[in-house]
C-alpha cells in the first residue's frame, strides 16, 4: 500500500469511527484539533467531579507553567499522593521517563543490567532504547506471556540491579499476575538485592484485579512509572513516582534528555481532568469488560467461526485481545465495513502480534478491544448481535 493510500485508508477509517452511534470506547484522537481544543476548555472550567481543591479541577485562571511550576508541579503532587510516594516528576513521554528512572537506578546499584519481559515495550517498541541511548543491557527471566515466577526471579544466572515489571503486559493480552504472585516476585528481587520498578502505563485499572488500591500497589516498588493518554485519555506525558532522591535525580536527567520543555499545561491540565474524571470510572470499565468479553465468544460460538479466542478470559483488565484465523486486511475491512454500513464499531486494527512472543499461533490476527465509558451503554445481547454481524461480513 503506497503513502497516498495509507493516507486515504486513514481517513476512511476516522470518518467511519467518528461517524459510529455505538462504540465500545470513544478515542480523543477521533475527534479535529478545534474539538479538541473545546473539549479541553471545558474540562478545565468545570467543576472537579471529586470536589478536591477550589471546585475545578485546576483553576483556568490560573497562569501557565513555565518548565514546569504551576498546573504541572500540581500534577505532580496530585500523582504523588494518589501513589503514595514521596515525590513525582512529569516527563513528555514515558519512554523518557522509564529511561531515565532504569538508568539512576543502574548508577544507584552499580549494575547496570535490568531484568525484564521480552514482550515489555522497551523491548518491542524502542528502538532498542536502554542500550542506544542509556548503555543499559537487559536480560528475560521468562519467554512465557506472562509475568516471570519467584523462582524465574531467584534463579536467573546473572546478577542483575533492577526488575522492571510491566503491569499489565499489554502485548501478551493486558495480562496480571495475582496479587500473591506479585507479592512473591518482589520479594525474590530483593533477595538478590535488585531493585524493583513497576511499568505501570495501564497501572490505573489493576486496582481490581489485585483487590487493592493503587499506594498498595505501589508500594511494592521502588519506582513506578505512569501514563496520562492511555487509560486516562489525556493528550500525553507520564510522570515518574519514587523517592525525592530519585525524582531529584530524575530531574536532571529529564533536562539532559530534552525534557525539560518550557511550557506543557495542555498536557498536564488533560492528565488532570483524566485523574478527576476517567480515574474514578475505570472499575466500572474492569467489570464490564468481562462482560462483553464474554458475549463476544459466545457470539463467535454461535456464528459458527471455526476457532477464536478471547485473551485473557476473562479480561484481567478493561482491555483484552481477540485472536481469528483470517488475514489482517479481510479483518479490517469486515470491521470498517461495519461500522461504515451499520453505525457501530465493534473493532478497529487488526494485526499479526508481537513476533508470535505471546502465543499466537501461525495465521492468526490480533486485535486489542477497550472498554471505556461508551462500552457500559452495551448490553451483552448487543456485542452478541454485533459480533453475528462482523462474522457475517468476514464470508
Amino acid at each position: 500500500m503506497t503513502a497516498m493510500d495509507e493516507q486515504e485508508q486513514r481517513r476512511r477509517r476516522l470518518a467511519a469511527w467518528r461517524g459510529s452511534h455505538r462504540v465500545l470506547a470513544r478515542r480523543s484522537t477521533d475527534g479535529t484539533v478545534a474539538e479538541g481544543l473545546a473539549a479541553l476548555a471545558a474540562g478545565i472550567g468545570a467543576a472537579s467531579s471529586t470536589g478536591a481543591g477550589s471546585g475545578f479541577v485546576h483553576d483556568p485562571d490560573d497562569a501557565v507553567d513555565v518548565y514546569g511550576g504551576g498546573v504541572v508541579a500540581d500534577l505532580e503532587r496530585r500523582v504523588a499522593g494518589l501513589l503514595g510516594t514521596e515525590a513525582a516528576a512529569f516527563f513528555p513521554t514515558g519512554t523518557m521517563a522509564q529511561q531515565v528512572a532504569l538508568r539512576c537506578w543502574a548508577g544507584r546499584t552499580g549494575n547496570a543490567t535490568v531484568a525484564l519481559h521480552p514482550l515489555a515495550h522497551p523491548e518491542l517498541h524502542e528502538e532498542g532504547s536502554l542500550g542506544a541511548v542509556s548503555g543499559l543491557r537487559t536480560v528475560h527471566l521468562t519467554s512465557a506471556a506472562r509475568m516471570p515466577s519467584a523462582e524465574e526471579v531467584a534463579d536467573h544466572p546473572e546478577p542483575f540491579g533492577t526488575l522492571m515489571l510491566e503491569l499489565p503486559l499489554r502485548d501478551a493480552g493486558f495480562v496480571l499476575p495475582t496479587w500473591d504472585e506479585l507479592e512473591a516476585v518482589v520479594a525474590a528481587a530483593r533477595e538478590r538485592d535488585a531493585v524493583v520498578h513497576l511499568d505501570g502505563a495501564r497501572l490505573w485499572e489493576c486496582g481490581p484485579h489485585f483487590g487493592r488500591g493503587l499506594q498498595e500497589i505501589a508500594a511494592l516498588a521502588d519506582s513506578v512509572y505512569v501514563s496520562f493518554y492511555k487509560s486516562l485519555d489525556g493528550l500525553s506525558g507520564a510522570v515518574l513516582a519514587g523517592p525525592d532522591v530519585l525524582v531529584e535525580e530524575a530531574r536532571v536527567w529529564r533536562h539532559r534528555y530534552g525534557g525539560q520543555l518550557f511550557q506543557q499545561y495542555p498536557a498536564a491540565l488533560s492528565a488532570l481532568i483524566g485523574l478527576d474524571r476517567e480515574l474514578p470510572r475505570l472499575p466500572s470499565y474492569v467489570a464490564h469488560a468481562k462482560v462483553v468479553a464474554g458475549a463476544m465468544a459466545e457470539g463467535f460460538a454461535a456464528a459458527g467461526v471455526p476457532w477464536f479466542r478471547v485473551h485473557p478470559e476473562p479480561p484481567h483488565t478493561h482491555q483484552f485481545q481477540v485472536w481469528l484465523p483470517y488475514d489482517v486486511e479481510a479483518l479490517d475491512e469486515a470491521s470498517l465495513r461495519q461500522a461504515e454500513e451499520t453505525g457501530v464499531t465493534l473493532f478497529r486494527r487488526w494485526g499479526s502480534g508481537a513476533a508470535g512472543a505471546a502465543g499466537l499461533p501461525p495465521g492468526v490476527s490480533v486485535t486489542e478491544v477497550t472498554v471505556s465509558g461508551a462500552g457500559l451503554e452495551w448490553s451483552a445481547e448487543d456485542v452478541r448481535e454485533a459480533v453475528g454481524v462482523f462474522v457475517g461480513l468476514l464470508e
